[in-house]
């Protein structure tokens, strides 16, 4: 949803999980291996993070970490520039002819959806390409890639005009099956052919899926080709057909399905009381748009309900609702909408639907999702991916109730990810869970504006891009307030989520949006109690939690943790009456006073108990240049005309080590050398970094990403040192059970070529002899000394509290 008017699993080179530390608190992992290109810098991955988000049928690899000869571009989040809206703001460009980026398949694998941008075209029209799709070198297919659906300009509700300013909304997807299922292992190369057709190619990233066989038609159900004549080439309009077949599929009791085939519609098809199911949503395909009446397209409606949240015209056979007792499945509506036009119904699912289901749908290139006008009560999405719209991705609108949105995955949605808009009647007890929302290009990830009783738990969200945050609790937009019923009430919960890079500037307000933030627009937001437990706010863009416009009471933060925040922890802009507990916050770039607070008094926070990080507050009239950590490591952010402080100009850390340029410090004596050196790692879970290896304190340690191996750790001992020895220590306490760690000692001299010092081992720690395992090393010449760990039998990472080195 626009702003008001009255303010203008993935198992890759860069997997991302989440695992438990030490204190029970949710914690980030990193890592990076295999062909990770230099320039790269880590990033939080919103997939795969366990128990959190949806649960995906695909394994994503990043491009920036996979081989590529192209050029890696970013990290950058400035509104606007390309890579701002890749995911981890992070991808390749390819320029020029035999550019490629080559993934390696980690599971068996049938096809591929990979995210990509063309440059747009001078008349804003867009362009046609092709790129070449190799697998283990060899030319498997051309794929067709397009800038159709891609760059908006202007002003809302954008326009498609180059000339105009504010260009966004970059990138665009798409998929084709790879005709056989390659193993693990496997090179799946994307190479550009020509420059004729687009100057250059930019890849974000891939999916790779191993999708399962076309589902058969069930015993006695219609079928649109073969009862209604409906065609599967899409050389027709087969709407009538597919309407004629539900009414038919209603009165019989029979479910109706869509055999594999592309199905043009110009119009919705009307659904109430009967099944649609297709063959699975890479075969049966809905599309197509009127070519006349432009604001009619390929979509599945229930009826709607008069004077409820639609307010346009009704035509007969729409009239009536709510729909009841519908199921929609396994099938996809890739649609042709290629600007916004809020009035156009050309959305992917509308109307209103009760007691309803859809299941396994994709969706791509409509309007919205999923626009529902209520009232309506006990509607379900689940299992379902919605990609690139112009609008949100789903949005209940006006008297929604008991429905729910779940294990769904959202990606380049144009407005809210996951939106509740009760303008003329209540939504209550709704839920939003276990779903992954990832880059919405304008707002929010989810959001609900007013509402009562409204759960928001165990989701992922990640790179907001503009005007927005990643977790948005409002009484705002027209309609939403107390004396209509239908602003924040009752128990809003929010509970074991995760937000990445969420939050970002408003180009309106042209300050930062949190990553969690409260809007009393409307009214402040009061009388209702709003639980935000058990959530990791991580890397947010600008200041991780924000109050602005009318305040907000009855907030209850517990167990939060906040790692890494491009301003502030807190921006408090309006009135708040909060209580945090166990509210944990580092990393935060205005380290010394991590909270924003000009309203004074009015701005109060109730300690519960276990709160650290937050000690610190400061009214500058002034907003600093955000300071972005990816992975502890500064990187300046945005512009602004009195920074303080100054952006870091460091150079971003990489995956893998760069060998030191500094004039090397030999170590000297006869005990750890390693001790106080710089460490790095492939990879880390959260606070546990390699720098806790070489502290001194055994109690500290080193782990790496979860369920990621091969992980490395190693230390830099300034300049080449013959070893006897490395002592590998895990803390010592009885809580560490006995674990063995199969491992290999390497060396370098250079920090690139390394040589192995001692082979794969088992080597046991047990706390009853000190947790400590000793590997004898030949004398061989070492600056960077490297422990690779390939097993664990106590924890699914590599661990080490102590890496030392002896050269006696």
């Amino acid at each position: 949803m626009q702003n008001p008017p009255t303010r203008g699993r993935r198992t890759v080179a860069a997997l991302t999980t989440l695992a438990l530390g030490a204190t029970g608190v949710l914690t980030a992992a990193f890592v990076t291996a295999g062909t990770a290109h230099a320039a790269a810098v880590p990033a939080l991955s919103p997939v795969g993070v366990p128990g959190r988000g949806a649960t995906v049928p695909f394994i994503e690899q990043e491009a920036e970490y996979a081989a590529t000869n192209g050029s890696v571009v970013g990290p950058d989040r400035q509104y606007g520039h390309l890579v701002s809206e890749a995911s981890g703001r992070q991808a390749v460009t390819l320029n020029s002819a035999g550019q490629y980026v080559e993934f390696t398949l980690t599971a068996p694998a049938n096809s591929i959806d990979f995210r990509y941008s063309l440059p747009d075209s001078s008349d804003g029209k867009g362009r046609d390409a092709s790129m070449d799709l190799l697998v283990n070198g060899q030319k498997l297919k051309s794929v067709d890639v397009t800038s159709k659906y891609s760059w908006y300009y202007g002003g809302y509700p954008f326009n498609n005009n180059p000339g105009d300013s504010n260009p966004h909304h970059f990138f665009d997807e798409t998929r084709t099956l790879l005709g056989s299922t390659y193993p693990i292992g496997t090179k799946i190369r994307l190479q550009v052919s020509s420059t004729a057709q687009s100057p250059s190619f930019t890849i974000d990233l891939a999916d790779f899926e191993n999708v399962a066989a076309p589902i058969a038609k069930p015993a006695n159900a219609i079928d649109v080709v073969a009862d209604f004549g409906a065609d599967p080439t899409g050389a027709t309009d087969s709407t009538a057909k597919f309407q004629s077949a539900v009414n038919a599929g209603a009165a019989q009791g029979r479910t109706v399905y869509i055999p594999q085939g592309n199905f043009t519609l110009y119009d919705h098809v009307v659904v109430d009381k009967v099944t649609l199911a297709g063959a699975g949503p890479w075969y049966s395909v809905l599309g197509g748009r009127d070519p006349i009446n432009r604001n009619r397209a390929a979509g599945i409606y229930g009826k709607y309900v008069a004077g409820g949240g639609y307010g346009g015209g009704i035509r007969s056979h729409e009239a009536g609702g709510p729909s009841q007792n519908v199921t929609l499945k396994d099938f996809a509506i890739i649609g042709d909408v290629r600007e916004r036009v809020d009035d156009d119904q050309v959305n992917a699912l509308g109307g209103a639907m009760s007691n309803s289901t859809v299941d396994n749908l994709w969706i791509q290139h409509t309007k919205v999702g999923a626009w529902m006008d209520g009232p309506m009560d006990r509607f379900t999405i689940k299992n379902s991916r919605i990609l690139d719209q112009t609008a949100d991705g789903v949005n209940f609108h006006t008297g929604v109730t008991n429905s729910t949105v779940t294990n769904t995955f959202l990606r380049n949605t144009g407005d809210d990810g996951l939106a509740s808009w009760p303008e003329r009647v209540a939504n209550v007890n709704d839920s939003f869970t276990h779903n992954t929302v990832v880059l919405p290009i304008l707002a929010n990830n989810i959001v609900t504006y007013g509402g009562k009783d409204f759960t928001i738990s165990d989701n992922v969200m990640a790179d907001t891009i503009t005007n927005g945050g990643g977790l948005h609790i409002a009484n705002r937009y027209p309609g939403v307030t107390s004396g209509n019923g239908t602003a924040v009430s009752g128990t809003i919960t929010a509970a074991r989520n995760t937000l990445i890079r969420t939050g970002n500037s408003d180009y309106n307000w042209q300050f930062g949006v949190g990553a969690i933030w409260f809007d009393g627009l409307n009214e402040p937001v009061t009388g209702a109690t709003i639980n935000i437990t058990d959530t990791d706010i991580l890397d947010s863009s600008y200041e991780a939690i924000q109050t602005i416009e009318g305040g907000v009471t009855g907030v209850n933060m517990t167990n939060v943790n906040i790692d890494g925040a491009g301003t502030y922890a807190i921006q408090a802009q309006a009135n708040a009456q909060m209580k945090f507990t166990n509210v944990k916050a580092k990393n935060i770039a205005q380290a010394a006073t991590p909270i924003h607070n000009c309203v004074g008094t009015g701005f109060q926070i109730t300690d519960g108990g276990g709160n650290s990080g937050l000690t610190g507050s400061t009214c500058t009239g002034q907003w600093p240049a955000p300071v972005w950590t990816y992975n502890g490591v500064p990187v300046g952010g945005g512009s602004t005309s009195s920074p303080s402080p100054s952006p870091s100009t460091s150079t971003p850390g990489s995956p893998s080590p760069s060998p030191s340029t500094s004039t090397p410090v030999c170590p000297s004596g006869t005990g750890n050398i390693a001790q106080g050196k710089s460490a790095t790692a492939s990879g880390t879970n959260g606070g546990f970094g390699a720098g806790n290896a070489v502290d001194g304190d055994a109690n500290s340690y080193w782990e790496s990403a979860n369920n990621a191996f091969p992980q490395w750790i190693q230390v830099d001992l300034g300049c080449n040192v013959s070893l006897s020895r490395a002592v590998l220590k895990l803390p010592p306490a009885s809580a560490w059970a006995t674990r063995t760690q199969t491992l290999t000692v390497q060396g370098s001299t250079d920090g690139t070529t390394f040589t192995t010092l001692a082979g794969s081992t088992g080597y046991t720690f047990d706390p009853a002899t000190g947790n400590t395992a000793t590997v004898n090393l030949p004398a061989t010449p070492t600056r960077y000394l490297r422990v690779s760990i390939t097993g664990n039998t106590g924890w699914p990472a590599g661990q080490l509290s102590e890496l030392q080195a002896f050269t006696s």
